[in-house]
């Protein structure tokens, strides 16, 4: 899978290259291939990995998240898990700078601060392994966007402070000082990374 993903990073990269007129998506087709389409399907999920306004001056996000660390280990775990990338890589860098030894004082660990409870639940027996870390926090980002109707916002929320600390306060943004800073964080690197305004609706 590494391979292929490499392999569709170069084409992409080619299409970049050419000023493509329009935007080009990738998803994944449910039997462990990927599709490149410049038409957004209904029921599909797909990030967008050429934005048609990449080509009229606007940095094209598929230089900003093919060029980041660890981009094909994110580009892998975010297919499998059905999230976008552009949200992985924000994660990592508010979580661990792509540092894949962090460690805090809580006990998270890895790129993406899996807390070992949530780390043995998501089915990471190595935290320190960038592959397995980041594909159970993307697992564990995928359970709280469900939990959050895709809500990005509360499901960011919930990744930094827990569930039960958003849904105990009616399903908003905790008031805990690190959370309050945490979220618009990771939201404006989001917006960045997918060539998106700083007040663009999610």
């Amino acid at each position: 899978m590494r391979g292929l993903i490499l392999g569709l990073t170069g084409l992409v990269a080619g299409l970049v290259a050419l000023d493509a007129p329009a935007d080009v998506y990738i998803s994944s087709d449910g039997k462990g291939g990927f599709v490149l389409s410049n038409v957004h399907r209904p029921g599909r999920h797909y990030d967008r990995v050429i934005s048609e306004a990449g080509s009229a001056g606007a940095p094209a996000n598929a230089q900003l998240v093919t060029g980041r660390p660890y981009a094909d280990v994110v580009a892998a775990a975010a297919l499998a898990s059905d999230v976008p990338q552009a949200l992985l890589h924000a994660l990592i860098k508010a979580e661990s700078g792509y540092n894949p030894k962090a460690r805090s004082a809580k006990g998270a660990a890895g790129l993406m601060q899996l807390m070992p409870d949530t780390a043995k639940e998501m089915g990471v027996k190595d935290v320190l392994d960038p592959e397995a870390n980041v594909r159970g926090g993307a697992r564990y980002l995928k359970r709280m966007l469900t939990l959050f109707d895709n809500d990005i916002t509360l499901a960011v929320a919930a990744y930094n402070a827990g569930p039960d600390a958003v849904l105990s306060r009616g399903r908003v943004v905790p008031p805990f000082a690190e959370t309050q800073r945490y979220v618009p964080t990771v939201l404006r690197e989001y917006r960045l990374l997918r060539g998106l305004a700083e007040d663009s609706p999610l």
